[in-house]
């Protein structure tokens, strides 16, 4: 399985294979375990098959506060009820260990491994099964390719089975239906970029030439339109008038934000507020607003839903900080998109308006948006010289640590340490 790390999306077989080590190690002098098995089952790779069954459930949820007296967890008696289960739903119920503790970093794809895996197979499925168009059904999948991040559907998940652990609802229909919040989250994030392409022209997009690069604009725009479509089917097929409240604020937002952007004429004043405004609409609505959804559908209280929202929220904000720093830093093969494009399609993210504190220079390129000859260069160069990447970086680590702030106050779980371990990976990613 796939994880982000601060280089991106990289294989992290071998992480999987410490954790059997590990587990190995703690576990295998008690009696009956005999090691990792040389003919590992679908669900786990111990045996025999009772300690198979509890070890495979600690492996996915592993990795944090091993005390001594942990192995008694292995008695608990909170088990799946079948293999099967064991692959689409599992948790790990911790206690604080009364001796030392070692920590070991969790991998928040790894834990949700068994949801995500087969992630954008059952996307393409419903955009397939959606149309008898296979040029459609082409360009609507284009982006599916399981080359993104995933970071949507992966905080999605994250959040939802950390609010199960807390309300302490585990069952496999509850997380079925979280996860076609899920895979809601994702389709209405690439029908945005679809769309983006049509608006922006964009010819390179996640190292591989944009869609909309390859077919033209009306084709495109229809096919963005039909990812929603599809979503939007699946989410009423949940029945629940509320998810699909919260979630239709995903849509208004998205479209609010480009507006926004594309009438942009703010004073200096108004400049910053305008920008955030911008992208919480545009970028951090749709994380806020799916991890929302996926305490409401587990019927949790306002307070859980709002931790839920504001946590989102503040991941998103500063997800979209560090991109926009990151439009000045990263090269084109590691953003796998052109880099100042920003600068490049007329707009002022945060590094150049902190750099407008030091260079006032920038202001009047802002206003007419960097359309004279030489804007884009004289702006990129100014945003170096001032200290305008390091505010945003500053700015990104508050939101960071007010995400990690929200998270705790959930029960601890794997869950729970997963979406600490997100605000990690937000601020420290490369691409």
């Amino acid at each position: 399985m796939a994880c982000l790390s601060t280089s991106g999306r990289v294989v992290c077989g071998s992480r999987r294979q410490q954790t059997h080590k590990l587990l190995y190690q703690l576990f295998g002098s008690r009696p009956g375990y005999t090691g990792p098995s040389s003919t590992s089952t679908s669900t786990g790779l111990f045996s025999p098959p009772k300690v198979q069954q509890q070890a495979a459930r600690l492996c996915h949820g592993l990795s944090f506060s091993l005390g001594k007296d942990y192995p008694d967890l292995l008695q608990s008696p909170h088990k799946c009820s079948s293999k099967a289960n064991l692959r689409h739903h599992s948790s790990v119920h911790t206690q604080q260990p009364a001796g030392p503790v070692r920590e070991f970093q969790i991998d928040p794809y790894i834990i949700l491994d068994d949801d995500l895996k087969y992630f954008y197979d059952d996307v393409r499925y419903l955009l397939k099964s959606g149309t008898s168009q296979p040029e459609l059904d082409t360009i609507a999948s284009y982006y599916f390719d399981g080359q993104g991040k995933a970071l949507r559907p992966m905080v999605t998940m994250l959040m939802a089975k950390a609010i199960n652990y807390h309300l302490n609802n585990e069952s496999h229909q509850l997380v079925h239906k979280q996860r076609q919040i899920a895979l809601f989250s994702e389709m209405v994030h690439s029908a945005s970029l679809v769309h983006d392409d049509v608006i922006d022209q964009s010819d390179f997009r996640r190292g591989k030439p944009s869609v909309n690069a390859l077919w033209n604009h009306k084709k495109v725009t229809m096919a963005g339109d039909y990812i929603l479509s599809i979503a939007s089917i699946m989410i009423a097929r949940l029945r629940s008038d509320d998810v699909t409240i919260v979630l239709s604020q995903i849509l208004t937002d998205l479209v609010q934000g480009e507006f926004m952007q594309l009438g942009s004429r703010e004073t200096e004043n108004e400049r910053f507020a305008h920008y955030l405004t911008k992208t919480y609409r545009k970028t951090a609505s749709l994380i806020a607003n799916a991890l929302k959804a996926t305490a409401v559908i587990a019927q949790a209280d306002d307070n859980v839903a709002e931790v839920a929202f504001q946590y989102g929220r503040n991941i998103g904000l500063a997800f979209q900080l560090v991109d926009d720093m990151l439009d000045f830093v990263s090269s084109t093969e590691q953003m796998g998109k052109p880099t100042a494009a920003d600068l490049k399609l007329g707009l002022a993210t945060a590094p150049v308006l902190f750099a407008c504190e030091k260079y006032p220079e920038l202001n009047p390129m802002v206003m007419r948006r960097f359309s004279e000859p030489g804007d884009v260069e004289r702006a990129f160069e100014l945003v170096h010289k001032s200290h305008g990447l390091e505010q945003t970086r500053f700015l990104a680590k508050k939101h960071c640590n007010e995400a990690i702030r929200l998270a705790q106050e959930l029960t601890e779980s794997p869950y729970q340490k997963g979406l600490q371990v997100v605000a990690d990976l937000v601020i420290n990613r490369m691409k």
